[in-house]
């Protein structure tokens, strides 16, 4: 496979490949983005946090926001639907030197956010959209901190709001975009439909368009860059249960032969080395736990039994794991059926919105209570 000869920077930092871990909410924490890095370079951002827990001084959301010391740059996601209390959430990250790099949350397509005008819903309010990501940039911009901001297609087919979002985050000073090419309406489900990426790059000409969306191997990486001519790639669900994607995209980019698929020995290895990550950052107790959601997504495909499946989902300490997995047959090999969609999928349903949200676009006002926590899209 030829080398994809591009170029990424995301304001001064350039990311080599052209590839973005995408923050997903309890998976993406320092524990997790370490086991990627392990594999390839890249982008990796931290889980979304909310610019109000920021603000209030949460003790939880600053554990979120903790790094590696080699992590370099330190990349952390924020989530606000009030120009302010962005950036005073910023001002804080950045005076307390938390974090170098600030990607904004705007495709969140959970029922409770949207129904309150928040993630996916909001830049259909388009100087509201304005004001948010002005103010953002305005807080970071003069320490060198660079402002992304990803986004949907929009709320529904009726509703598309990507290429005025993508406008208007470029002439607020935002240094790169994302898309995520699904509705909210579509949720997860379907496919991502990669003609609206291509679309954006050809609206937003004077900063990178990144796109998200059924990146489930190398393959469909360089595919993507190709038929859209988007300046790199965000990796979501297609890096569940395999950290290893990245070592993969890494040398699809380079043009040098993609690294076998790990074995079941290899995986399981893996596996323990990401409980190890965790009970570093959380404790035995809550790191454990925590790997619990990540166990069918490692054996996705392998011939484990439902029996040890059972009992690996339920794991409740590092003794026990290592009991489980030397019941393993470490010589399985990679599965094809290991390939493919994974992580959460779900049906696509309509978009409940606060009452009138969609009859002024050029309302500025800041929706109430629509900064809660919650996971992003």
């Amino acid at each position: 496979m030829p080398a994809l000869t591009t170029t990424l920077r995301i304001g001064p930092y350039p990311v080599d490949p052209p590839v973005v871990l995408a923050p997903m909410a309890g998976i993406t924490n320092v524990a997790f983005r370490r086991l990627c890095r392990e594999y390839g370079a890249g982008l990796y951002v931290c889980e979304m946090i909310t610019a109000r827990a920021v603000v209030e001084r949460d003790p939880k959301t600053r554990h979120m926001m903790a790094f590696d010391p080699t992590e370099s740059p330190r990349s952390v996601q924020l989530y606000g639907v009030d120009p302010a209390t962005m950036s005073e959430a910023v001002k804080i990250i950045i005076g307390e030197g938390l974090a170098d790099h600030i990607d904004t949350n705007w495709g969140c397509p959970v029922a409770k956010v949207c129904r309150r005008g928040g993630g996916a819903a909001l830049p259909y309010k388009r100087r509201l959209f304005a004001n948010i990501i002005a103010a953002t940039v305005a807080a970071a911009q003069p320490h060198g901190v660079p402002v992304t901001a990803k986004f949907r297609i929009g709320i529904d087919d009726e509703h598309h709001t990507y290429l005025d979002a993508g406008r208007i985050a470029e002439a607020e000073g935002a240094a790169a975009v994302a898309l995520h090419a699904r509705t909210a309406a579509q949720r997860y489900s379907g496919q991502a439909d990669w003609t609206h990426i291509a679309a954006l790059k050809q609206a937003v000409r004077t900063i990178p368009v990144l796109g998200n969306g059924d990146i489930f191997t190398a393959a469909d990486a360089i595919a993507m860059m190709e038929k859209t001519g988007c300046d790199g790639v965000v990796v979501g669900r297609g890096c569940l249960g395999r950290p290893w994607l990245f070592g993969e995209l890494q040398a699809a980019f380079r043009g040098e032969p993609l690294p076998p698929g790990p074995n079941l020995g290899e995986v399981a290895r893996v596996l323990r080395r990401h409980a190890e990550l965790l009970v570093e950052h959380d404790g035995p107790e809550k790191g454990i736990r925590d790997l619990r959601k990540h166990m069918a997504w490692y054996f996705m495909g392998f011939p484990v039994g439902s029996q040890l499946r059972r009992e690996l989902a339920m794991v409740s300490t590092p003794a026990q794991l290592d009991d489980l997995l030397e019941r393993l047959d470490p010589t399985v090999p990679f599965p094809a059926t290991a390939e493919g969609p994974r992580g959460r999928q779900g049906s696509p349903g309509k978009v409940t919105l606060p009452y009138g949200w969609l009859d002024d676009p050029d309302d500025p006002s800041v929706p109430f209570a629509a900064d809660l926590m919650h996971s992003g899209g």
